[in-house]
């Protein structure tokens, strides 16, 4: 009888092996997501639009983690991560495993938003003429900033090795439905993906409104545009996009806040804001006021601390040291202390730090002087004009006027800069060093036979 018992219980047992090993194999690539809503009438398409956005806005993407990784991976002994989060601590230590869930959640999320986005676009003859151009431009806009912040994290720098032999990742362009696209698509060139965000940027700039209240307008397409392109070092065109950005907020009575402080922690867009991922009471959804903040203001428990190594950067009198303060026991940032506040994507502030380096290294004074755009960021703060410049102040200037924004990695990346090892200061990582790319998610590749992955993992 007993053997009979065991006997019954090991082919039980084989079974649901068979079944799991079944299930692993039967896994979808994140790129196979049923858009889930008929795109059949003008109504129900921009309810989907306005599911882009809400996809946008999820903690996994520009709702706190993107600008997250780059401040972890890009820590460089500056500010350290406490928390008992171990995927934070993973990015932090250069010690990332393929299965890290902000990793996974961030991949799923972004490529379900791609594949909205891609629905979105085949359906445009059936959105009410009058908007079709905003539409498309919406939708062509999320599109590219959602390949950018991909190819940024998952793939080597554009100014490292060889863009068009490089793997970037998937790029698919068409709706995925059923069998119709199953997904299994190889990882494109970094070239090709740059190409891609550029040309829907470009036409989004074109076709989007002027201004168009919290959503994407035609200078929120254009100040990316010039992200994109200082990433690429093409600083004439970074150039220019940064200035044709200006000129239009400007014209809509944008403007950089006088007290520095009053840029961040607004109920609603401050003048500053370009873009901004809305958030309130109803939709609280803030990883870095999450992490950043402290229990007295709703957050954790201060799980990003600021190191003196960051301070001392800083010259005497500067206003951005005001929004330094101790709680929990560390240094914080205030800049993300306050619950259901918009998290910052890109502020005015940039634009002019982006045409001031672009002019320098070009050699060109298109819109204003590099100086004259270095001295309106220096005045903002309290701190004395510069008589004259070099391309270290206006990256420094750069470094402390968005620093805790998402952006140290990025440019550390594009200057071919360093970041130095949170527990071994001897220890360096290189600009293009493997440690500083995000593994393809493990999931991704048990679905993916085509999906080579990155070095190291």
């Amino acid at each position: 009888m007993p053997s009979k018992f065991y006997h019954l219980l090991f082919i039980l047992l084989f079974s649901f092996f068979i079944l799991s090993c079944d299930a692993n194999l039967d896994i979808k690539p994140s790129q196979e997501i049923d858009e889930g809503t008929a795109l059949d009438n003008d109504a129900n398409i921009k309810r989907v639009l306005v599911g882009a956005y809400a996809n946008l806005r999820k903690s996994d993407l520009w709702g706190g983690r993107l600008l997250l990784y780059s401040e972890m991976l890009g820590a460089n002994n500056e500010v350290r991560w406490t928390g008992s989060f171990t995927q934070p601590r993973e990015m932090l230590n250069k010690s990332l495993l393929t299965n890290n869930t902000f990793v996974t959640d961030t991949w799923t999320v972004a490529n379900a938003t791609i594949n909205i986005t891609n629905n979105i676009l085949e359906a445009i003859p059936k959105v009410n003429e009058i908007d079709q151009d905003k539409v498309k431009g919406e939708a062509l806009f999320i599109r590219a900033v959602v390949y950018f912040e991909l190819v940024k994290l998952f793939s080597q720098p554009y100014i490292a090795g060889n863009t068009s032999v490089n793997p970037g990742v998937p790029l698919i362009l068409s709706p995925s439905r059923g069998e119709e696209n199953n997904g299994i698509v190889e990882r494109y060139p970094v070239e090709d993906i740059y190409k891609q965000i550029i040309d829907d940027l470009t036409v989004a700039e074109q076709i989007l409104p002027d201004t168009n209240g919290v959503f994407a307008s035609s200078y929120t397409a254009s100040a990316m545009l010039s992200r994109v392109f200082l990433q690429m070092g093409d600083f004439a065109s970074a150039r220019d996009a940064a200035n044709r950005s200006i000129n239009l907020a400007l014209s809509f009575d944008k403007k950089l806040m006088s007290n520095y402080a009053d840029a961040f922690n607004n109920e609603s867009d401050c003048q500053e804001d370009i873009f901004t991922i809305q958030v309130n009471s109803q939709d609280s959804e803030n990883a870095m006021h999450l992490f950043y903040s402290t229990p007295e203001f709703g957050g954790r428990d201060g799980d990003v601390s600021i190191l003196n190594s960051h301070l001392d950067l800083y010259e005497a009198g500067d206003d951005r040291l005001q929004l330094f303060q101790e709680r929990a026991g560390a240094l914080r940032t205030d800049k993300w202390r306050d619950p259901n506040r918009n998290v910052k994507i890109i502020r005015l502030a940039e634009l002019y730090l982006t045409r001031a380096e672009a002019n320098f290294r070009e050699g060109t004074s298109l819109g204003a002087t590099p100086l004259e755009d270095l001295n309106r960021i220096r005045r903002r703060v309290s701190l004395p004009e510069k008589s004259s410049i070099t391309i270290e102040n206006i990256l420094k200037e750069r470094k402390l006027e968005l620093a805790h924004e998402g952006h140290i990695l990025h440019d550390i990346k594009r200057t071919q800069g360093f970041v130095i090892d949170n527990n071994n200061p001897a220890l360096t990582y290189a600009f293009d060093d493997p440690k500083l790319v995000f593994p393809i998610p493990e999931r991704e590749i048990l679905a993916n036979s085509k999906l080579i992955q990155n070095p190291g993992y």
